[in-house]
């Protein structure tokens, strides 16, 4: 017997429509380059998007062409990010901090027809156009600058239709976006991402235990809307109608705290890094940033330290921790704690807190090993996989990947990680990233974690350097909390009452700054390069 229900398809197209209609005087706040800030409404973005939409149409987009966004976070993206798929395109962001032969190759390997640029990032593209060239290329006006050869004016093309527009008729299983994964491991892989995917994985982030996404909610994602469909912000928000503040290009802490205040943030997106900045001045000048209003932070992408959860406690502000991949469109996992674990001590806590956590409703996580999967005891790791119906299932024309998916239909992270009886999940690192020495593992991401609960310590790198004995030893890249200078027997004898004698670092190198990937993760494989030679006679 099959249940009498609607068959109504799971596409973007209605979360438009309620944000345009049922949210039209919500405001939406782009900071621009010159710091200005520009306000709009969702009843504006539901216009224009439709616009886009027809614009298009008209312009010869068929169903499945690739729409590039070489852009910044601003209401104008928001509108391609709702425009372009209403009319059965595939937006693909580019990231625009990219090598220009990467972006080459991103785009060529997308078969990308149109190209959407903010007119600051023409540099960009002048940069990789020869070797990508797009039939048609419209440019979203910021500086006033003359538009140079073959680039259209994105508000003419807007200006040139009305919102007398259509919906076509679009499966849910039909593609949205594309994103590229980060090339870390070989060439950027694409991952397509469909309607059906986008909308339950929005539905995911405003569950209470999740993003709480609300109406209430003023939210600033720092997470870049090029990178893994912005963290699903962009659209999460428009369902809920929830304000919108768009910080960049300044991501600066102060440019940042000061946004927070005079908007209302109440919700934050980013990566570790930013959050080290913004909790660095709140310490060094705490009567300047007394917020009116209490800000919770999700924060991922890189690990987060025990020290980074307990400083931004002090201050009111709550993070929560949470892991995803480009495959998982991003966000699979959350850091939230249960209520059966109210009765566990402070220390306890944060330690279940700097956990990746939870998976979300309809995630599934295992940890496997050679001899099956591993038991749930927060002790045994191997590597994770994850299924759902927002996780990829394979690569844009990307053969012999095919690997990484198993034969159940799991796909294989690459991470290494445990799971305890609670259900949460640690990452104990990066597959590529453990350093095996004489023979044992040793976990790169458990060590920097410890280097960044020093009082002196702001970040910290843990790299594997071959080792003429023990094939590799861990050595420690840190970045001194301004004013001060920690010593390596300092950071040794910190280390030592948590890890045993032959997994602490060989050798500590202090830097001004740690070399990371275009959306702010460590670039190991950098410093890798950069300390191959490493003599540890002389360490």
């Amino acid at each position: 017997m099959r249940g009498l229900m609607m068959e109504f398809p799971l596409t973007l197209v209605p979360i438009l429509e309620r944000a345009g209609k049922i949210f039209s005087r919500v405001e939406i706040v782009s900071r621009q380059p010159d710091r200005t800030l520009a306000r709009s409404v969702y009843g504006d973005m539901y216009r224009r998007a439709r616009k886009l939409a027809r614009a298009l149409e008209l312009a010869g987009l068929r169903p499945g062409d690739r729409v590039a966004t070489l852009m910044w976070n601003h209401t104008a993206h928001l509108e391609c990010y709702f425009g372009i798929p209403a009319v059965r395109g595939v937006m693909h962001t580019l990231n625009f901090r990219l090598h220009p032969d990467e972006l080459a190759y991103i785009a060529s390997h997308a078969r990308d027809r149109f190209l959407i640029v903010d007119d600051v990032l023409l540099p960009v593209y002048d940069s990789f156009r020869a070797k990508a060239p797009f039939e048609r290329v419209f440019c979203v006006p910021f500086s006033g600058r003359a538009l140079p050869e073959g680039v259209e004016s994105f508000e003419s093309l807007l200006s040139e239709t009305d919102t007398d527009f259509d919906y076509p008729q679009i499966d849910e299983n039909d593609a949205a976006s594309i994103c590229f994964t980060s090339g870390t491991t070989g060439k950027p892989k694409g991952v397509v991402y469909s309607h059906r995917a986008l909308v339950l994985h929005s539905f995911a982030c405003c569950l209470s235990d999740s993003f709480a996404v609300s109406n209430h909610d003023t939210v600033l994602p720092v997470s870049f809307m090029f990178h893994a469909n912005g963290w699903g912000i962009p659209y999460a928000a428009a369902m809920m109608g929830a304000k919108l503040v768009f910080p960049v290009p300044h991501l600066d802490a102060e440019s940042l705290l000061a946004l927070i205040e005079k908007e209302g943030v109440s919700l934050a997106t980013g990566v570790p890094t930013v959050w080290f900045g913004v909790l660095a001045a709140l310490e060094k000048d705490p009567q300047r940033w007394k917020l009116s209003r209490p800000l919770r932070i999700m924060c991922g992408g890189a690990a987060v330290p025990e020290s980074l959860l307990r400083g931004l406690d002090r201050f009111g502000i709550r993070m929560t921790h949470l892991w995803g991949m480009t495959e998982t469109a991003p966000i699979a996992t959350l850091g939230v704690m249960k209520s059966t674990l109210s009765h566990l001590s402070e220390d306890e806590i944060y330690k279940q807190r700097a956990k990746q956590g939870m998976a979300l409703p309809l995630i599934e996580l295992r940890v496997m090993r050679h001899q099956g999967e591993a038991p749930w005891d927060g002790a045994t790791a191997g590597e994770l996989e994850v299924r759902g119906p927002w996780v990829a299932s394979g690569y844009l024309d990307a053969p012999g990947t095919e690997d990484r998916w198993t034969s159940d239909g799991w796909f294989r992270t690459g991470d290494v990680a445990e799971i305890d009886p609670e259900g949460y999940i640690k990452l104990v690192d990066r597959s590529k990233d453990l350093i095996k020495s004489g023979g044992e593992w040793i976990s790169s991401v458990d060590l920097e974690n410890a280097l960044m609960c020093h009082p002196r310590v702001r970040e910290a790198a843990v790299i594997g350097v071959p080792h003429p004995k023990w094939q590799e030893r861990p050595l420690a890249v840190v970045v001194a909390k301004d004013g001060t200078q920690p010593t390596s027997d300092d950071l040794n004898a910190f280390l030592a009452g948590r890890f045993a004698k032959w997994q602490l670092p060989d050798a500590f190198v202090f830097v001004n700054e740690i070399p990371r990937t275009s959306v702010g993760k460590f670039l190991k494989i950098k410093l890798r390069e950069q300390y191959a030679d490493w003599k540890w006679n002389e360490s």
